[in-house]
């Protein structure tokens, strides 16, 4: 989930909000002071609710950020990059740059968030009890009172066993310890995450036949939202099983045609582009030293009336926007890499001389070799005999 603006750091880990997060902050809002408060706590003015109402979502997605770091921080002290943190529809999510090295590594990263919103339910709950006793304003124990159920709930809602959940997180830790195998782990994960996507489709439809209304609705959207994660997951596990092992040189594209970045966009479209099945070009000055990389996509955004006047250098991605790495990196390492990257193209460096580049149909060619490795009958990855597989770009 991309994020729509940033709003700090914390702990060095950036912190984003997507703007679905209004909406549901909206609801939530809306719910709490036309229905919920008032109900509970009758006899206030409507203004009392609504602030209120406003304070309690405005900590419970403080709790939510919370419960992320809680993931994120443990992953980095356990050697995970951390991208960041976004707050979205459906509460918040901690981007990973990497995967545990461990099964016990797993484990605590996944059971940090829960604690932590468990750890927050049992304060909330304290707070409540202690202003109850001290006779305080009922409303300001209910804020509390609320705050402690809604993190309890979502802790053990997050502990089901499903991937993309917290619980399927434990489940994956637990499988990979027990067999030893990630990749076997990581697609049971998944695929529990599926069966549970399902039910929550199943519960929403059912509420919603039976007059719940939007609350219906709600377990359809998230019962949908978990079906995609989990098949992605899925898809993603696969993909790294089949890319076990597989190094940058055995995907490259060697020794890749240079494109002159002096020239004319109309010049090099005739003398490069037309003439050779390339879809991506490392960008050389008059000195030859590279300064980016142009895309066939790159040069068709330039108008046709432009085309004899805008120079190749002006468009191309700059060479510091261009993922780098050498031939001995893991592929899947590689991946992760280039997933943010604007042309999603990498160059491929021996010390200082260019030797190859790696496009996102480089990597799609390599699942597909790979997967003819497949036995039948246990449908699991044959040790990689890789060799350098040759291909255009």
């Amino acid at each position: 989930m991309e994020e729509t603006f940033r709003l700090g750091r914390i702990a060095g880990i950036p912190i984003g909000v997507n703007w679905s997060m209004f909406l549901v902050f909206w609801l939530l809002t809306w719910g709490l002071a036309g229905g919920v408060f008032p109900e509970a706590y009758p006899g206030y003015a409507p203004g009392t609710y609504w602030v209120a109402a406003t304070v309690t979502a405005i900590v419970f997605y403080g709790a939510l950020l919370a419960h992320e770091l809680g993931h994120s921080i443990v992953a980095q002290r356990r050697g995970v990059r951390v991208e960041g943190i976004t707050l979205w529809l459906f509460g918040g999510v901690a981007k990973l740059g990497g995967e545990a090295a461990s099964p016990d590594a797993e484990l605590r990263i996944a059971v940090a968030g829960p604690a932590v919103s468990i750890g927050l339910g049992i304060a909330f709950a304290g707070v409540a009890i202690a202003l109850d006793a001290t006779g305080i304003d009922e409303l300001v124990v209910g804020v509390f009172a609320w705050l402690a159920r809604i993190n309890l709930i979502l802790a053990v809602f997050n502990l089901v066993p499903a991937a993309p959940l917290d619980g399927g997180r434990v489940l994956r830790a637990v499988l990979w310890r027990r067999h030893g195998d990630q990749l076997r782990a990581s697609v049971t994960a998944a695929r529990a995450g599926r069966v549970f996507g399902y039910v929550l489709v199943g519960l929403g439809l059912l509420e919603f036949a039976l007059g719940a209304g939007l609350g219906g609705l709600w377990f359809v959207f998230l019962g949908w939202f978990l079906l995609s994660a989990a098949r992605a997951e899925e898809s993603h596990a696969l993909m790294r099983g089949a890319l076990g092992g597989v190094r940058v040189r055995d995907v490259m594209s060697r020794e890749p045609m240079r494109a002159p970045g002096w020239s004319t966009v109309g010049t090099f479209i005739d003398e490069y582009a037309l003439r050779h099945r390339y879809a991506a070009y490392p960008v050389e000055d008059h000195e030859g030293s590279l300064i980016g990389v142009v895309t066939l996509q790159r040069l068709r955004e330039v108008p046709p009336d432009e085309r004899d006047s805008v120079l190749v250098s002006t468009i191309a991605c700059p060479l510091a926007d261009v993922p780098q790495t050498g031939p001995d990196m893991s592929v899947i390492d590689l991946i992760e890499q280039v997933a943010g990257s604007a042309d999603r193209r990498a160059l491929v460096f021996d010390g200082q001389t260019l030797v190859g580049i790696v496009s996102p149909s480089d990597v799609s060619r390599a699942v597909e070799q790979a997967t003819l490795r497949r036995e039948p009958q246990t449908d699991r990855i044959r040790p990689n005999e890789q060799r350098p597989i040759e291909k255009n770009r």
